[in-house]
């Protein structure tokens, strides 16, 4: 059975504030396995960058047990720190250097040799497309730009599991999916991605798994079409031929609502892969055909505003 690359048990975290202390962390337990993209959402305040931040080992929780990439992050925090690597919602980049030495400063702090430093530097300026602004200070590089070097900042070190806080935040729509594509690559390549981000639809591109995390506890689990199953609304819209076929499906599917002109039935369904083969199945044995088929299931948004009670931040 393969290690995951984090497993948090009871996770806990506290801080002193006037009139006892604010639990931000309430006992969460989080399984990532390797090669994946798992994603954290949740409200400003619910706790995600402190549960980053503990997984890192930037802070120490104050209760639980967690081991990252095969250590036990209080007893081996060096060793932790040896095979992750962050790239936080600020930017990591000195400005006042250029690309390929923000690089090659990496490469020192991580003891790699002059030689193998330029190499690795070379290697990853070409791979996120910055070659040809690799003597250009950083502070001349656009928004985009800028990620693309702080996410080839973290990679120097060749992490097996890198935490992206907000990696995509402030960025325009080609930039965001061209980051996303550097993350689809990476995760191809073996790495493991442990994304929090603010836009849902980052996380239903990217995410094999979601966790929604809300006031310091961890209100569901699971990959984005079984979330929107969970969530009212979804349905099955059924076209057909003729008249006569869309009266027939609907005395024999009794909770479908009709529109006549456009000859469709709409079905409500967690559009799961049973309900729909059980829906055609019935149909067919009543011997009515059906000329379209499409399954709506509620997005993101609806998910995170029904469970949390609260509208995504933008």
């Amino acid at each position: 059975m393969t290690t995951p690359a984090i497993a948090a048990n009871g996770l806990r975290k506290s801080y002193p504030g006037k009139g006892g202390d604010k639990v931000v962390l309430d006992g969460i337990d989080l399984t990532v396995p390797e090669g994946t993209v798992f994603s954290l959402l949740g409200p400003n305040g619910a706790g995600k960058t402190t549960a980053v931040q503990i997984l890192s080992t930037l802070i120490p929780a104050d209760g639980g047990t967690v081991r990252v990439a095969g250590h036990d992050l209080a007893r081996s925090p060096d060793d932790v720190r040896g095979a992750i690597g962050v790239t936080g919602q600020y930017s990591a980049v000195d400005k006042l250097l250029t690309g390929e030495e923000n690089l090659l400063l990496m490469a020192d702090l991580h003891h790699l040799s002059r030689r193998d430093g330029r190499r690795r530097a070379a290697e990853l300026l070409d791979r996120f497309d910055l070659a040809d602004a690799a003597r250009k200070p950083a502070s001349a590089y656009s928004g985009g730009m800028q990620r693309r070097l702080d996410l080839a900042m973290t990679l120097v070190g060749d992490p097996r599991l890198i935490f992206l806080d907000e990696p995509t935040t402030g960025l325009d729509p080609r930039s965001r999916r061209s980051m996303w594509q550097i993350v689809r690559e990476l995760v191809a390549g073996g790495v493991t991605i442990f994304l929090t981000t603010q836009y849902l639809e980052e996380a239903d591109e990217l995410a094999d798994r979601i966790a929604l995390l809300d006031r310091g506890r961890l209100i569901a689990e699971g990959t984005a079409d079984e979330l929107k199953r969970r969530i009212p609304g979804g349905h099955i819209r059924l076209t057909f031929a003729g008249a006569h076929l869309l009266d027939a499906a609907r005395r024999v599917l009794d909770e479908g609502v009709a529109d006549p002109d456009a000859l469709t039935l709409r079905v409500p369904s967690d559009g799961g892969v049973r309900a729909v083969r059980e829906l055609l199945v019935l149909l067919d044995e009543r011997g009515i055909d059906v000329a379209e088929m499409s399954v709506h299931t509620p997005d993101l948004d609806d998910v995170f505003l029904t469970l949390t009670g609260r509208e995504a931040t933008r």
